[in-house]
């Protein structure tokens, strides 16, 4: 893979990339990916959406696949049919929804009632009703009652005490009380603090730092020490330093450079590091991570929603967060 090749966002093949993903149903990987298929409409949706495509999918197609992932005996989205319902998949379904603007379809009342049900006397939040504990699962309840408008109905001083309570002498969070810290959660943590204005919970130096220290020697990010560099972390680390408004902590240059040497010349896609398999997760997240960066030509992206900026607006939802600015060519 030439350094040439890859200089620069190759959209309309990421374009092309996303449009097949699902096509051939008969590969093995397809079915193995089953329990995520909800999520990858939502990640492939929101990579189409930050590189000013979003028609690129067919919108009737794309409301008939979540409506046919509903589950009539919970009252909310399992990530594929006949799956049952689980946070993860319902809060990706509401955010297809609300970006295709078809949340007239979804019986909120229902779904309110799921979310709420899920809440631990901890104040975290279980995946579903097998218990799994989680503070993804935690931001996942709060990102959706806050795009349905039902924030109001949530124990937000329980649910800020768990969050509190997975905070460590690094400034970071983890996936539970007492876990290591971790981008992924970190992110989950902080986002979830700005949705419910609750930032003061957060040591931002300290954690800023960390974040900050997450930058390898080729530009890359890992999630936490001694980890390997990873585009995904481009999202997780970035949107966490943008909420906190200190992104010019790391260097700009040197992560556009590593995201865009993850991409396949070829066929489109990005991987988790040069040269690997491609695929949409890393796709959406390198993409941005790239958003966040300010990379010419690309849409801006709310990294508490992880949806356009413009759209979170509209919404009244928009919070304190700061990108670089939009470089043009």
């Amino acid at each position: 893979m030439s350094a040439m090749s890859t200089a620069e966002l190759l959209i309309p093949l990421h374009v092309a990339y996303i449009q097949k993903l699902g096509e051939n149903k008969d590969d093995l990987t397809y079915h193995l990916t089953s329990h995520l298929r909800m999520n990858a409409v939502y990640w492939g949706l929101t990579a189409l959406a930050i590189m000013g495509r979003q028609d690129a999918l067919d919108r009737d197609e794309m409301i008939e696949f979540v409506m046919s992932c509903w589950d009539e005996e919970a009252g909310a989205f399992g990530a594929n049919p006949g799956h049952d319902a689980h946070l993860l998949s319902t809060c990706s379904a509401i955010q297809i929804m609300v970006m295709q603007d078809a949340l007239d379809r979804v019986d909120v009342d229902r779904v309110v009632k799921f979310i709420l049900s899920l809440q631990q006397p901890s104040g975290v939040f279980a995946g579903d009703a097998f218990g799994e504990i989680d503070t993804r699962f935690l931001y996942c309840a709060v990102n959706s009652l806050s795009l349905l408008g039902r924030l109001g109905e949530l124990d937000v001083e329980k649910t800020v005490g768990y969050i509190r309570s997975c905070r460590n002498f690094d400034g970071g969070f983890g996936s539970s009380e007492g876990a290591e810290s971790h981008a992924a959660q970190v992110f989950v943590c902080v986002a979830a603090l700005a949705i419910l204005d609750r930032l003061d919970e957060v040591d931002v130096d300290t954690l800023a730092w960390w974040l900050a220290e997450r930058q390898l020697p080729n530009g890359g990010l890992n999630g936490r020490p001694e980890k390997l560099e990873d585009v995904c972390y481009s999202f997780w680390v970035l949107s966490a330093l943008s909420i906190l408004r200190k992104v010019p902590w790391i260097d700009a240059e040197k992560l556009t450079s590593f995201i865009l040497s993850a991409q396949d010349p070829e066929g489109g896609g990005i991987a988790d590091r040069p040269g690997d398999m491609v695929d949409v997760f890393h796709t959406i997240f390198g993409v941005a991570g790239l958003s966040i960066l300010g990379y010419p030509g690309l849409v801006d992206l709310d990294p508490v929603y992880c949806m356009p900026a413009k759209l979170i607006e509209s919404k009244g939802l928009h919070k304190d967060w700061q990108a670089l600015p939009r470089r043009v060519v």
